[in-house]
């Protein structure tokens, strides 16, 4: 590996971690990444100048705050970001999609703790190919914040939007969902288990929601323990249709077997 080869692999990683950083405390300085990442100020600077060259970031004085959209969450979406179970599920889910694939998300604070995460990587901020991701998906507010990555293509479902979660439903969106493939999906929901399969609390989400799974070739759920083993008003799909569980270690054991024995891979993070 040449020089110069390093040092990118090095600002990479430190990159890395300065998103990291970011997505968990929403601002920085320029005093908190030195003490963190033992660099010096004018390295964090750069850093700064260069992520908010590529709209990852927004320059202050003094800092860097979050790219973030315009107008206020409701307010279980700024609650989630003070959620550390909720955060490393996000990270550990944020890192499965492979560069130059098809990612669909539906929306919850777990999926959008997920596309934050997404849109933090280092690896897909510096690739080559633009975009280097394509995000698809019917929730408002991940679609808002998707549009400021320059190396991320979104693609935003039509349709009617619930306020309570910025979820867009109805024929406009089953039809335009229709006509594309995904990769990978992750599947936020209310409540998931061995024999129920994916579970929401709506029947307007629980019908886009199946939709996208049966456009999908992997199907990830995204659900905090307490979700595990629970059960919801209206089945997004069985259990034969996920791939993959991420959840967190307050998941009831019994659950979490249950699921297992129904073929779904759980990551217990």
């Amino acid at each position: 590996m040449s020089a110069r080869q390093i040092k990118t692999a090095d600002r990479g990683a430190r990159w890395s971690t300065l998103l990291a950083l970011l997505a968990e405390r929403g601002r920085l300085s320029v005093g908190e990444v030195v003490d963190s990442l033992g660099v010096s100020e004018a390295t964090v600077r750069r850093d700064f100048s260069d992520l908010a060259a590529q709209q990852l970031v927004t320059r202050t004085h003094g800092g860097i705050v979050a790219t973030a959209v315009a107008y206020d969450l409701p307010a279980r979406y700024k609650q989630a970001g003070n959620d550390t179970a909720k955060e490393r599920i996000a990270a550990h889910a944020a890192d499965l999609p492979q560069e130059g694939t098809v990612v669909g998300f539906n929306g919850g604070t777990t999926t959008s703790a997920v596309a934050r995460r997404l849109a933090a990587r280092s690896d897909l901020a510096m690739a080559s190919t633009r975009p280097a991701i394509t995000v698809v998906t019917n929730a408002l507010n991940i679609a808002t914040e998707m549009v400021l990555r320059p190396f991320v293509r979104c693609v935003s479902l039509g349709g009617v939007a619930r306020p309570e979660s910025y979820e867009l439903s109805g024929p406009l969106a089953t039809m335009v969902l229709g006509e594309l493939w995904l990769d990978t999906l992750v599947l936020g929901v209310d409540a998931v288990s061995g024999s129920e399969g994916a579970m929401c609390f709506h029947e307007g989400e629980a019908g886009i929601n199946s939709l996208m799974v049966q456009r999908a070739d992997r199907v990830v759920v995204v659900a905090t323990g307490a979700k595990v083993g629970a059960r919801a008003f209206a089945r997004i799909c069985p259990v034969t249709e996920i791939d993959l569980l991420v959840t967190d270690d307050s998941a009831d054991a019994g659950a979490v077997a249950d699921l297992r024995a129904a073929g779904v891979f759980v990551e217990v993070v």
